[in-house]
Protein backbone atom coordinates (compact mmCIF):
# COMPACT_ATOMS: atom_id res chain seq x y z
CA UNK A 1 0.00 0.00 0.00
CA UNK A 2 2.85 2.83 -0.02
CA UNK A 3 2.17 3.83 -3.48
CA UNK A 4 -0.82 5.72 -3.34
CA UNK A 5 -2.19 9.10 -4.16
CA UNK A 6 -2.95 10.07 -1.02
CA UNK A 7 -4.13 13.54 -0.06
CA UNK A 8 -4.09 14.26 3.82
CA UNK A 9 -4.23 18.11 3.78
CA UNK A 10 -7.27 19.95 2.90
CA UNK A 11 -10.01 22.11 4.32
CA UNK A 12 -13.41 22.11 4.33
CA UNK A 13 -16.23 24.90 5.20
CA UNK A 14 -15.85 23.55 8.86
CA UNK A 15 -13.02 25.76 8.92
CA UNK A 16 -11.65 27.73 6.00
CA UNK A 17 -12.20 25.98 2.86
CA UNK A 18 -15.17 26.52 0.51
CA UNK A 19 -16.71 23.51 -0.18
CA UNK A 20 -18.44 20.78 2.38
CA UNK A 21 -16.67 17.69 3.45
CA UNK A 22 -19.02 16.15 0.65
CA UNK A 23 -18.10 17.87 -2.35
CA UNK A 24 -14.61 17.60 -1.40
CA UNK A 25 -14.96 13.71 -1.10
CA UNK A 26 -16.70 13.49 -4.73
CA UNK A 27 -13.64 16.08 -5.77
CA UNK A 28 -11.16 13.92 -4.10
CA UNK A 29 -12.57 10.60 -5.77
CA UNK A 30 -13.43 12.44 -9.55
CA UNK A 31 -9.22 13.21 -9.21
CA UNK A 32 -8.28 9.90 -8.58
CA UNK A 33 -7.50 9.69 -5.15
CA UNK A 34 -7.20 6.43 -3.05
CA UNK A 35 -7.17 8.42 0.72
CA UNK A 36 -7.98 11.10 2.18
CA UNK A 37 -8.32 12.94 5.13
CA UNK A 38 -10.11 16.14 5.99
CA UNK A 39 -8.52 18.38 8.37
CA UNK A 40 -9.69 21.49 8.93
CA UNK A 41 -7.63 24.24 11.26
CA UNK A 42 -8.35 23.35 14.89
CA UNK A 43 -11.96 21.61 14.33
CA UNK A 44 -12.74 18.01 14.26
CA UNK A 45 -16.89 18.68 13.57
CA UNK A 46 -16.71 17.36 10.19
CA UNK A 47 -14.88 14.18 10.69
CA UNK A 48 -18.28 12.01 10.60
CA UNK A 49 -19.35 14.07 7.80
CA UNK A 50 -15.91 13.15 5.29
CA UNK A 51 -16.32 9.60 6.63
CA UNK A 52 -19.64 8.99 5.71
CA UNK A 53 -18.81 10.68 2.48
CA UNK A 54 -15.58 8.84 1.49
CA UNK A 55 -17.35 5.73 1.91
CA UNK A 56 -20.09 6.75 -0.46
CA UNK A 57 -17.62 7.62 -2.98
CA UNK A 58 -15.51 4.66 -2.18
CA UNK A 59 -12.37 6.44 -1.35
CA UNK A 60 -10.30 5.10 1.78
CA UNK A 61 -10.41 7.46 4.36
CA UNK A 62 -8.30 8.62 7.72
CA UNK A 63 -9.16 11.49 10.44
CA UNK A 64 -7.50 14.18 10.14
CA UNK A 65 -6.60 17.48 11.88
CA UNK A 66 -4.85 20.97 11.66
CA UNK A 67 -3.42 22.32 14.70
CA UNK A 68 -2.28 25.76 15.18
CA UNK A 69 0.78 26.21 17.59
CA UNK A 70 3.54 28.66 18.20
CA UNK A 71 6.96 27.57 18.14
CA UNK A 72 10.10 30.35 18.82
CA UNK A 73 7.32 33.43 18.11
CA UNK A 74 5.67 31.69 14.50
CA UNK A 75 2.46 29.80 13.99
CA UNK A 76 3.12 25.87 13.41
CA UNK A 77 0.74 23.40 11.84
CA UNK A 78 0.97 20.30 13.33
CA UNK A 79 -1.63 17.83 11.52
CA UNK A 80 -3.10 14.93 13.54
CA UNK A 81 -4.06 11.94 11.46
CA UNK A 82 -5.87 8.33 12.26
CA UNK A 83 -7.16 9.74 15.68
CA UNK A 84 -10.34 8.27 17.32
CA UNK A 85 -12.55 11.97 16.77
CA UNK A 86 -14.43 11.08 20.27
CA UNK A 87 -11.03 11.29 22.19
CA UNK A 88 -12.15 13.69 24.79
CA UNK A 89 -8.39 15.51 25.67
CA UNK A 90 -8.46 16.14 21.71
CA UNK A 91 -11.81 17.52 21.90
CA UNK A 92 -10.80 19.79 24.64
CA UNK A 93 -7.45 20.72 23.18
CA UNK A 94 -9.19 21.68 20.27
CA UNK A 95 -11.31 23.77 21.49
CA UNK A 96 -9.37 25.28 23.82
CA UNK A 97 -7.21 26.57 20.85
CA UNK A 98 -10.19 27.63 18.73
CA UNK A 99 -11.49 30.17 21.55
CA UNK A 100 -9.05 33.12 21.17
CA UNK A 101 -9.99 33.37 17.33
CA UNK A 102 -13.24 35.63 17.83
CA UNK A 103 -11.44 38.15 19.92
CA UNK A 104 -8.70 38.20 17.41
CA UNK A 105 -11.17 38.81 14.83
CA UNK A 106 -12.28 41.63 16.10
CA UNK A 107 -9.05 42.72 16.68
CA UNK A 108 -8.04 42.54 12.77
CA UNK A 109 -11.34 44.62 12.18
CA UNK A 110 -10.69 47.42 13.90
CA UNK A 111 -6.96 47.26 12.73
CA UNK A 112 -8.62 47.54 9.24
CA UNK A 113 -11.19 50.22 10.28
CA UNK A 114 -7.91 52.39 11.06
CA UNK A 115 -6.57 51.66 7.67
CA UNK A 116 -9.97 53.22 6.27
CA UNK A 117 -12.19 49.94 5.55
CA UNK A 118 -14.87 49.51 8.20
CA UNK A 119 -17.58 46.75 8.82
CA UNK A 120 -14.76 43.82 7.65
CA UNK A 121 -15.96 41.80 11.28
CA UNK A 122 -19.33 41.82 9.88
CA UNK A 123 -18.50 40.94 6.21
CA UNK A 124 -15.75 38.11 7.24
CA UNK A 125 -18.70 36.44 9.25
CA UNK A 126 -20.52 36.34 5.28
CA UNK A 127 -17.67 33.26 4.66
CA UNK A 128 -17.93 31.60 7.90
CA UNK A 129 -19.53 28.39 8.18
CA UNK A 130 -18.28 28.09 11.69
CA UNK A 131 -17.94 31.38 13.44
CA UNK A 132 -15.64 29.91 16.48
CA UNK A 133 -13.01 29.20 13.51
CA UNK A 134 -13.16 33.09 11.72
CA UNK A 135 -10.18 33.83 10.28
CA UNK A 136 -7.80 35.99 8.06
CA UNK A 137 -8.57 34.27 5.05
CA UNK A 138 -12.46 35.16 5.33
CA UNK A 139 -11.80 38.45 5.85
CA UNK A 140 -9.11 38.15 2.81
CA UNK A 141 -12.37 36.70 0.79
CA UNK A 142 -14.61 39.94 2.15
CA UNK A 143 -12.00 42.35 0.96
CA UNK A 144 -11.97 40.56 -2.50
CA UNK A 145 -15.70 40.49 -3.19
CA UNK A 146 -15.85 44.44 -1.85
CA UNK A 147 -13.06 45.71 -4.65
CA UNK A 148 -10.33 46.33 -2.04
CA UNK A 149 -7.81 43.95 -3.81
CA UNK A 150 -7.90 41.53 -6.58
CA UNK A 151 -7.39 38.34 -4.78
CA UNK A 152 -6.51 36.86 -1.39
CA UNK A 153 -2.54 37.20 -2.17
CA UNK A 154 -3.18 40.64 -2.09
CA UNK A 155 -5.38 41.19 0.66
CA UNK A 156 -2.70 38.96 3.18
CA UNK A 157 0.24 41.19 1.61
CA UNK A 158 -1.05 44.65 1.89
CA UNK A 159 -3.14 43.99 5.31
CA UNK A 160 -2.72 40.98 6.95
CA UNK A 161 0.61 40.00 7.49
CA UNK A 162 3.29 41.04 10.27
CA UNK A 163 3.15 44.79 10.15
CA UNK A 164 0.07 45.50 8.17
CA UNK A 165 -2.82 47.22 9.83
CA UNK A 166 -5.13 43.75 10.05
CA UNK A 167 -2.34 41.97 11.45
CA UNK A 168 -2.69 40.48 14.79
CA UNK A 169 -0.76 37.79 16.31
CA UNK A 170 -2.26 34.85 18.15
CA UNK A 171 -0.75 32.36 20.87
CA UNK A 172 -1.75 28.98 19.80
CA UNK A 173 -1.15 25.48 21.29
CA UNK A 174 2.21 24.56 22.48
CA UNK A 175 4.14 22.03 20.68
CA UNK A 176 4.28 19.35 22.99
CA UNK A 177 0.34 19.52 23.97
CA UNK A 178 -0.86 19.48 20.20
CA UNK A 179 1.36 15.90 19.76
CA UNK A 180 -0.01 14.98 22.93
CA UNK A 181 -3.33 15.67 21.59
CA UNK A 182 -2.87 13.33 18.64
CA UNK A 183 -0.70 10.65 20.45
CA UNK A 184 -3.08 9.99 23.09
CA UNK A 185 -5.95 9.63 20.59
CA UNK A 186 -4.48 7.28 19.00
CA UNK A 187 -3.40 9.17 15.88
CA UNK A 188 0.22 10.34 14.11
CA UNK A 189 1.42 13.70 14.53
CA UNK A 190 2.85 15.12 11.14
CA UNK A 191 4.60 18.89 10.69
CA UNK A 192 2.83 20.58 7.99
CA UNK A 193 4.57 22.56 4.80
CA UNK A 194 7.75 23.08 6.82
CA UNK A 195 8.81 25.39 4.33
CA UNK A 196 6.29 27.60 4.91
CA UNK A 197 7.88 28.77 8.14
CA UNK A 198 10.42 31.27 8.41
CA UNK A 199 12.94 29.86 10.36
CA UNK A 200 16.78 30.38 11.00
CA UNK A 201 18.56 26.65 10.07
CA UNK A 202 19.02 26.06 13.86
CA UNK A 203 15.46 27.14 14.70
CA UNK A 204 14.06 24.37 12.28
CA UNK A 205 16.16 22.19 13.61
CA UNK A 206 15.07 23.29 17.02
CA UNK A 207 11.43 22.46 15.61
CA UNK A 208 12.16 18.46 14.46
CA UNK A 209 14.11 17.68 17.59
CA UNK A 210 11.60 18.83 19.91
CA UNK A 211 8.27 17.26 17.57
CA UNK A 212 10.15 13.87 17.88
CA UNK A 213 11.10 14.59 21.19
CA UNK A 214 7.19 14.99 22.51
CA UNK A 215 6.24 11.87 19.75
CA UNK A 216 5.74 13.45 16.53
CA UNK A 217 6.39 11.17 13.75
CA UNK A 218 5.98 12.22 10.32
CA UNK A 219 6.47 15.62 8.17
CA UNK A 220 4.69 16.95 4.60
CA UNK A 221 6.86 16.26 2.32
CA UNK A 222 5.29 16.65 -0.60
CA UNK A 223 2.39 19.49 -0.24
CA UNK A 224 0.91 22.41 -2.08
CA UNK A 225 3.20 25.11 -1.54
CA UNK A 226 6.67 23.08 -1.80
CA UNK A 227 8.75 23.17 -4.34
CA UNK A 228 10.75 20.52 -6.38
CA UNK A 229 13.65 21.55 -5.14
CA UNK A 230 11.60 21.70 -1.04
CA UNK A 231 10.64 17.48 -2.09
CA UNK A 232 14.19 16.88 -1.89
CA UNK A 233 14.55 19.13 0.92
CA UNK A 234 12.47 17.42 3.48
CA UNK A 235 13.21 14.36 2.32
CA UNK A 236 16.42 14.46 3.58
CA UNK A 237 14.86 15.93 6.63
CA UNK A 238 12.51 12.53 7.10
CA UNK A 239 15.44 10.78 6.71
CA UNK A 240 17.88 12.68 9.08
CA UNK A 241 14.77 12.55 12.14
CA UNK A 242 13.73 8.95 10.94
CA UNK A 243 10.49 10.55 10.45
CA UNK A 244 7.87 8.96 8.00
CA UNK A 245 6.46 11.62 4.82
CA UNK A 246 3.28 12.58 3.89
CA UNK A 247 1.59 13.66 1.26
CA UNK A 248 -1.12 16.61 1.05
CA UNK A 249 -2.46 19.72 -1.48
CA UNK A 250 -3.71 21.94 1.25
CA UNK A 251 -6.61 22.68 -0.80
CA UNK A 252 -9.30 25.24 0.33
CA UNK A 253 -11.22 26.66 -2.56
CA UNK A 254 -10.91 26.12 -6.41
CA UNK A 255 -10.48 29.89 -6.90
CA UNK A 256 -8.08 30.02 -4.49
CA UNK A 257 -5.39 27.26 -4.10
CA UNK A 258 -2.53 26.53 -6.55
CA UNK A 259 -3.03 22.89 -6.05
CA UNK A 260 -6.26 20.64 -6.60
CA UNK A 261 -7.01 17.37 -4.96
CA UNK A 262 -4.85 14.47 -5.57
CA UNK A 263 -3.03 16.60 -8.09
CA UNK A 264 0.62 16.39 -6.40
CA UNK A 265 3.69 14.09 -7.81
CA UNK A 266 3.97 11.08 -5.64
CA UNK A 267 6.13 10.47 -2.23
CA UNK A 268 9.87 9.61 -3.11
CA UNK A 269 9.40 5.99 -2.87
CA UNK A 270 12.53 5.31 -0.61
CA UNK A 271 10.64 7.29 2.18
CA UNK A 272 8.42 5.44 4.67
CA UNK A 273 4.57 6.83 3.92
CA UNK A 274 2.69 8.21 6.98
CA UNK A 275 -0.50 5.87 5.96
CA UNK A 276 2.18 2.48 6.73
CA UNK A 277 1.95 3.74 10.23
CA UNK A 278 -1.88 4.19 10.22
CA UNK A 279 -2.44 0.56 8.27
CA UNK A 280 -5.13 -0.25 11.30
CA UNK A 281 -6.79 3.58 11.55
CA UNK A 282 -7.36 3.70 7.80
CA UNK A 283 -11.51 3.11 7.41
Amino acid sequence: MSILNADLHCHSVVSDGTLTPEELAARAASNGVELWSLTDHDEIGGQHRAAAAARAQGLRYLTGTEISVTFAGETVHIVGLGFDPADEGMRQGLEQTRGGRGGRAREIAAGLATAGIPGTYEGALKYVGNPALISRTHFARYLVETGVCKDTAEVFRRYLTEGKPGYVPHRWAALKDAVRWIREAGGVAVIAHPARYKFTANEEYALFTEFKAHGGRAVEVVTGSHTVAEYARYADTAREFGLAASRGSDFHSPGESHTDLGQLPFLPAELTPVWDLLADRIQ
